[in-house]
Formats: C-alpha cells, structure tokens, sequence
C-alpha cells in the first residue's frame, strides 16, 4: 500500500499550521555512550521533546510540532557522526499526545493530515537506518507513547505516572501506530485492556513498572539518575552485552478471541454507542495480519471517519472543559482573598474521614488532626492513614523521607480544645445528619480562631441551615468530595446564603492545592451531581415499581451512564441511595419519587439487588413492588422516559442558577460521576436525543 507523498504532506501540514498551537520543540544534542568490555557503543543523537513550560503543561504534538520532530530526527539521520538516535522528554514528561485544541477547528480534511504527518514523521525512528531508542521519563499518552513505540527499544521511568492511549475515551482512536503497533508488540488480549478497557474505565492509566512488566518498554530504571542508566543501558544493547528478547505472539483462536472479549467489554461499557470502540476492535483484528503500511492507512482512515462523528464533537467539548474551565472555576472570588491554610482538624475518624487526612497531608504537607468521640476511634483513623502510606512507600510512589514526614504530621485527639485552636481549616465528616452536624461546628466554634474556615463534606443538606445558629456563619462552606477520595477528581464548592468571599476563596484555594476539579455550587439540595444522579434514579425506581423487570431497567443504560442504575447503588450502599433520595424529595415532591421497595430494602440490610453471579437476589426479589396493573416498558421506553426526567431537572438547575452554565454539570458528571467524554457529559447527550437545548 502506497504511503503518502512526503512532500506533499509537510505542505498540507504547514497549511494548517496555528498560532493557536503551543509548539512542542525538539532539541537534538550528541551523546558518546561508553565502551562495553572494550567494543564501542557509538554516538546517540538525543532529541529532547520540549515546549517550553513547566511539567504542569506537558509536551503535545500540533503540526508545528509534528515538523520540528521531523526536523530533527532528518537532521540525526543526516549526521555521519551519529550511529543511533534516543527521543526522550523534559523533566517528569514524554508527551501527552496530539495537541486537540490546534487541529479541531480544521474539520475531516485537517485531521487526516495530521494522521498521515505522525504516522510519516514517527515512522523515521524505525526505517531511517540508525537504532532507536524511546526513552519514557514520564507521562506518555497517546501519541506521547506512540512516538517511543516506533523506537526499536523503549526503556521507563519505574515512577512515570501515566502511561496509555486514551483516545476511545475521547471518540477517537490511537491514530499514529498505537492500534497497529501494541498489539503487534505485546499480543491482542493486552492490547485490548490498554486501547480499549482501560480508556473506557474512566480513563485508566499505567504506572511506570506496570507497562514495563505488561511489555510496553523493555527495561525499566528508577531514581534521578533515570537518563543515564537508560543510555547505558543503550550502549548495552548496541554493542551486544545486552539482548532483547520479546514473546511470540499466538497469531490463531487466541487474537479472535481477545477481540471477541473486547467487544463484549465495549458493549457492556458502551452499548454499541461508540463509534471509536468499536473502529478500535477493527483495527486490532486487523493488526493481525496487515502489513505496518497497511495497518497504519487503516489508522488514518479510521481517524477521518471518527472525526465527522457527533461524538467527537462532543469529546472535544468535554476535553475542553477538563483542561481549561476545571483550571478556572466559573464563578470563584479573587484568590487574593484566600487565607494560608497551615493546619487542618478533621472531625471524625471513620473511613470517608480518614481518606481526607491522608489526601491534605499529602498535598498540603501541614500538620492533620483527626478528632472523634473516643481513643480507639481516633487510633483506628490515625493507623489507617500511616498504613496509606506504608504503601505508598512500598510501591515506591514516596521515598522514606516524605513517609515518616507525613505520617509525623497526622494525630488524633479526642479533646479538640487545644488541638483545634490554631487551626486554619477544620472539616467534619461525620453521620449525615442535620441536627449531628450542627452540634459539631457549634463545639467547633467553641474552640477555633474568628478566621477559621469550617468545611462540611455533606452530600445533600443545606449549609444555610447549617451555619445559622453559628457566630460566624460566614466561615461556613460545603467541601463535598467524591469517593474514594484519592482517586475522584471532583470537589463540590457550596456557598451557603452568608458564606464570605474569603470562605470561599480559601476553599477554592485548598481544592486547588488538593489537585482537585474545583466547581462553585449555589447552596441547594444535593447539590449538582447528587441531585442529578438522584433524579435518574427516582425515575428508575418509579418505572421499577410501576412494573417493568429490574433486569430490563438496570441494562437500559449501557452508553449513557457509567454504571448500570442498580450497580450504582450497590457501589454507594442502599442506605445512602434512599437517604439522598428522601432528602431531594423533601424538598421537590412533585419531581422525586421515594420507592417503597427500595425502603424495604434497606430495612432487610440487604447490600446490592443482584448476587454475585449476577442474577436478581431472591431475597430482594420478594421485597419488591407487586403492582395489580403492571406496566411493562421496553429498554429503549425506559431509556428515553429517565433521560426526559433529567432534561427536565438540567433544565431547573440551570433557570435556578444552582452553577453559572451547562458547561459547570458536564464538567461536574465527568469528574464526579465517571460520564464519558464521548458523550461529552450529560447535556450534550440530552441534546443529541433531542430533549432541550442547554448551551
């Protein structure tokens, strides 16, 4: 298969060349590698990917990045002097893949270019004639790993945080060799977790010495000293010390039935509603016996028919939102305002209380106390979080130096008088309970500085309420986390009716020291993504009740949710599902529906509606609505009842000014609720189905 004409393509991607793109440079440099036993290793030419800024805005690749890489490595293959050629990044990162926001205004036509342009520029690393070498120093997604997969060697930084290709989360699909090279390398039924599973749970990552040990990278090397031991380790392989050995691949029943296994992933996670994943299982069937030339055409054409999808569309729109309103909350006063937050006091000690003080030791680095009603529980906290980070220090993810620091910096009292006084920021995670928490930030009050700000991590209640009978109920702000703690990104920031701007701007500010997507919610009933997901399953209940077999309803929404609506309460236990339900439809009951049934479940302790064989647990069966009349619906029926149900509270948070646009309940669906990317949250979704129109 003819590959296109070079020149032509550097012209095509000269044209479509932006200002708007930030340029990824690459610096090449010359390296004489040592001797080994006496034979010469050569010279490498060593190009640094670099655009110029910290680690917090990593490596991408536009088209002017595209052609400074090409450059580059023309300028290495033109060098006598030059026997082999390295690619490695700036500090902590490789690159983050295509820069997006530079080629989507250039519709079908431009991404085709840009395609072909990686796929011709990276390919030089394997066909110019010199040995190459990807050195992986850190985060490569996309085709920041694509570009060390066209290297003849790889070796990883063991403590590289992100290593992936993420695309069929964003409708797309590896584009420049990953679809055809990864499983080429490391055999389908991997390939399918890294291209399509992993993507399609929310996202999902590997470390370092995960992808070394899954054959992405043949060696793996930790410490500051990471580029060296990598080159000598080069010089190694280049005069024959060191040989490379990679598996057979089983090319017969084994590929068909990693992509039969993939595709029943897909559905399960999708539906069949995305495009990308299923384009994506082509292409890995297909990678088992095409040609590379053959495999990389069927990446570019692949890529140009996602790029006239609607989910696309709606990807870029959610990308955008990721990387650029999550970094400027809408709404957030002057961090002027923000007070220093040099000791954190968190009351309680039980689980959801515990993950916070692991989260702010880590981040802040300030000293942590955890208080609770009694020593063992306040033991139990404290031993919970240095267990955290006896881990963390197993896995190599902290040295020893920060382990015995943080875990010096985290104790636990039962008296908070003294230990509370000169805290800075104080957050209760106790029962969630109106009358509970009150009485606890009256104590608080008692004991605390006039300048301290008081959190709650309340899921539902009102923070007007519960600051009105303080002293100082402007210092009163909802801090509602998502768990697990560690791993979600989203942290609601609620303004109670008198919550001051500097309240605020210090929780805007802590969020953002905690690496959190920070949003400002307007003090209202469960707020955004409770509230929302509340709604959804009201309706589910109530067309439960109303008849139709939970079976039906509970795969009605495969490429909508993230989770099926019953998975989802098992996940956040029957008890809380029911108790964010009674409180929304406290406050709407002409919008929120309390199920009977749902009741009795939770009376009966029982943890989940289905077993873990995944059939309707009898028991829960029994407890059931029986109605005289049933009415039955079809999946699709339920689907668009429940979506019509949402639309419609989409569209009173929106006229209630519960967040300042649409753009703030994607944003909070996708970093809170795990919604896809492809969908591009919720509204655009609720648009696509022709239920309102939000933006």
């Amino acid at each position: 298969m003819a590959t296109p004409d070079l020149t032509d393509l550097l012209a095509r991607a000269e044209a479509i060349s932006s200002d708007a793109e930030r340029v990824t440079a690459a610096h090449l440099r010359t390296v004489a590698l040592p001797p080994v036993d006496g034979r010469p290793a050569g010279v490498m030419g060593l190009i640094t990917l670099d655009n110029g800024e910290d680690h917090t805005k990593p490596n991408t690749f536009g088209p002017r990045s595209l052609l400074a890489l090409n450059t580059a490595i023309d300028a290495a293959l033109a060098d006598d002097e030059i026997t082999s050629i390295g690619v490695t990044g700036k500090p902590f990162i490789l690159a983050a893949g295509a820069d997006l926001t530079s080629i989507a205004g250039g519709g079908p036509d431009a991404v085709r270019t840009v395609a072909e342009l990686g796929h011709a520029v990276f390919r030089k690393l394997r066909d110019g004639g010199k040995t190459s070498f990807g050195f992986i120093n850190g985060l490569a997604l996309g085709g920041g790993l694509e570009v060390a997969l066209h290297c003849d060697y790889r070796t990883v930084m063991d403590s590289a945080p992100a290593l992936g290709l993420p695309e069929v989360m964003l409708g797309l699909v590896p584009g420049w060799g990953g679809a055809y090279l990864v499983p080429n390398l490391i055999g389908p039924e991997k390939a399918v977790k890294v291209i399509l599973e992993n993507p399609l749970n929310n996202g999902k990552t590997l470390g370092g010495k995960a992808a070394f040990e899954l054959g992405l990278a043949d060696a793996c090397f930790g410490g500051a000293d990471y580029l060296e031991q990598s080159l000598l380790w080069a010089a190694r392989v280049l005069t024959g010390a060191t040989v490379v050995e990679r598996p057979e691949l089983d090319r017969g029943e084994a590929w068909d039935a990693a992509v039969a296994k993939g595709a029943a992933i897909a559905q399960a996670r999708t539906g069949g509603a995305s495009p990308a994943a299923a384009k994506t299982l082509e292409l890995i069937a297909g990678a088992r016996t095409a040609t590379r030339d053959e495999g990389f055409a069927a990446e570019d054409e692949a890529l140009e028919a996602m790029s006239r999808t609607p989910e696309l569309l709606a990807s870029l729109y959610a990308f955008d939102l990721v990387q650029k309103r999550a970094k400027r909350p809408a709404g957030a006063p002057d961090r002027k305002l923000a007070r220093p937050v040099t000791k954190v006091g968190i009351v309680g000690a039980g689980l959801m209380a515990s993950q916070l003080a692991l989260l702010f030791v880590r981040r802040l680095e300030v000293p942590v106390v955890l208080s609770d009603l009694d020593q063992e529980r306040v033991d139990k906290g404290v031993a919970y979080v240095h267990a955290e980070v006896d881990k963390l220090l197993a896995k190599g993810r902290i040295n020893a130096d920060k382990a015995n620091r943080h875990k010096a910096l985290v104790s636990g009292v039962v008296d908070k008088s003294t230990a509370f006084a000169d805290a800075d920021f104080v957050i209760e995670a106790v029962f969630e309970e109106m009358s509970v928490k009150k009485s606890v930030f009256a104590d608080v009050e008692k004991v605390v500085s006039p300048d301290c700000i008081l959190a709650t991590n309340t899921s539902s209640l009102s923070i007007t309420e519960m600051a009105a009978e303080l002293e100082h109920p402007e210092r009163v702000v909802g801090f509602h986390f998502f768990n697990p703690v560690a791993v979600m990104p989203l942290l609601e920031i609620i303004r109670g009716e008198q919550t001051s701007d500097a309240a605020l701007a210090t929780a805007f500010g802590t969020g953002k020291a905690l690496k959190k997507t920070t949003i400002l919610v307007q003090d209202s009933p469960s707020f955004i993504v409770n509230r929302l997901l509340g709604r959804f399953m009201s309706e589910v209940s109530r067309i439960v009740d109303e008849g139709t077999p939970v079976q039906v309803v509970d795969g009605a929404f495969a490429g909508v949710t993230p989770m099926s609506p019953f998975t989802l309460i098992a996940l956040v236990g029957p008890a809380i599902a029911l108790h964010n339900t009674e409180t929304l439809a406290g406050a709407f009951p002409d919008r929120f529906y309390v199920s009977p049934a749902l009741r009795r479940v939770v009376e009966a302790r029982k943890a989940a509606y289905f077993g873990a064989d995944g059939t309707l647990d009898p028991e829960v069966e029994a407890l059931l609505e029986k109605p005289a009349a049933p009415v039955v619906r079809t999946a699709a029926e339920v689907r668009t009842e429940v979506l019509t149900g949402l639309a419609e509270e989409v569209r009173i948070m929106l006229d209630e000014g519960v967040v300042a646009a649409a753009e703030d309940l994607d944003l909070a669906m996708i970093t809170g609720a795990g919604f896809s990317f492809w969908n591009g949250g919720l509204t655009m979704l609720l648009e696509r189905e022709g239920l309102g129109t939000f933006h």
